[in-house]
C-alpha cells in the first residue's frame, strides 16, 4: 500500500497546515489525532508550522505502509473539516488552502477509512487532549484580556508588579512548565525560577515607568553567574529596555541573559 505523496498534495497539506492554525497546541493536536506519533512533533516543535509539517511528512515517507496511512489520514482529517478554526491569522486564506487541499485530495482518491482500534491510537484520548488544548486557548485569551487592562489601568507600579508575576505564574502553568514564585535566599530576593530543557532561569519581572539601567541588568547576570554554569536569566521589563542596554548585554558570546518586553508578552498571552 506503501507510496509517497505527489508534490502537489504534500504541498496543499503543508499550505493548510500553515495557514489553518494559530495556537501551536492545536496544531499539534491535530496531528497526532491524526495519527502524528507526538515524539515525532515534539522533534521539530521549534520550526515554524510549514516547516514541521513538511519534516513531518518527510519522516513518514520513510515508514513504509504505517507512514503511507498517517499521511492519507492527515489528508483525510483535512477533508473532514467543515470550516477553518476561528483562530485562523487570515481566514479568506485559510479557506482558500482547506480547499485547494480537498480538491487535490479528491481527485487524488487520498480519503482514508479509520483502523480498527488495535492499529490505531486511542482516539478517545486524542479528543480530550484536543478538549485541554481548547480550554488552554481559553485561558490563554483570558490572560491576554487581563494584561490588556493592566496596561490601561491606572494602578500603582507595586500592584502592576505583583499582577505581572501572576500571568507569568499562569502562563508557565498553562505551558506545563514548572515554575517557582517568588522567593528569597539568605542572600537574595528571586522573582521566580524555571527550568527547561535541562537550564535553569532565574526570573526579574519589572513594570516600572522606566526602563531597566545598566545596574539591574548586571545585578540579574550577577546571580545567573554565581550560579552552575547551565543557570541562565530572563529579564522581563514589561516597558522594554533601551538599545544601548541590549546592545550592551546581547553581544557578547557568552552573553545569558535573555531580555522579554510587554510586546513579547503578548505575544505568548
Amino acid at each position: 500500500m506503501s507510496s509517497i505523496l505527489s508534490f502537489e498534495i504534500r504541498d496543499a497539506v503543508v499550505q493548510a497546515c500553515g495557514r489553518l492554525f494559530w495556537y501551536r497546541d492545536n496544531y499539534r493536536s491535530f496531528l497526532v489525532a491524526a495519527g502524528v506519533p507526538a515524539d515525532m512533533y515534539d522533534r521539530h516543535a521549534d520550526q515554524s508550522k510549514y516547516k514541521i509539517a513538511r519534516l513531518i511528512l518527510g519522516e513518514l515517507d520513510g515508514k513504509g505502509d504505517d507512514g503511507s496511512l498517517v499521511q492519507r489520514r492527515i489528508v483525510t482529517e483535512f477533508c473532514k473539516l467543515r470550516d477553518v478554526p476561528a483562530e485562523a491569522p487570515d481566514r479568506d486564506a485559510a479557506l482558500k488552502a482547506l480547499r485547494h487541499l480537498k480538491e487535490v485530495a479528491l481527485a487524488q482518491k487520498l480519503y482514508v477509512e479509520e483502523r480498527n482500534t488495535n492499529d490505531s491510537m486511542d482516539r478517545q484520548k486524542a479528543q480530550e487532549e484536543r478538549q485541554q488544548n481548547i480550554e488552554r486557548s481559553r485561558q490563554i485569551v483570558e490572560l491576554e484580556t487581563k494584561f490588556k487592562h493592566l496596561i490601561a489601568s491606572t494602578d500603582d507600579e507595586q500592584a502592576r508588579g505583583y499582577a505581572l508575576e501572576s500571568i507569568l505564574s499562569e502562563l508557565f502553568a498553562l505551558a506545563e512548565i514548572p515554575y517557582r514564585k517568588s522567593y528569597r535566599t539568605k542572600t537574595e530576593q528571586i522573582d521566580g525560577h524555571f527550568t527547561f530543557r535541562s537550564f535553569d532561569y532565574l526570573v526579574e519581572s519589572r513594570w516600572r515607568k522606566d526602563p531597566p539601567n545598566e545596574a539591574d541588568l548586571a545585578g540579574l547576570k550577577l546571580k545567573a553567574d554565581k550560579k552552575i554554569t547551565s543557570t541562565r536569566a530572563m529579564f522581563v521589563s514589561v516597558v522594554g529596555f533601551r538599545q544601548e542596554m541590549v546592545d550592551e548585554f546581547t553581544r557578547g558570546i557568552t552573553s545569558n541573559v535573555i531580555l522579554m518586553d510587554g510586546s513579547d508578552l503578548m505575544l505568548n498571552t
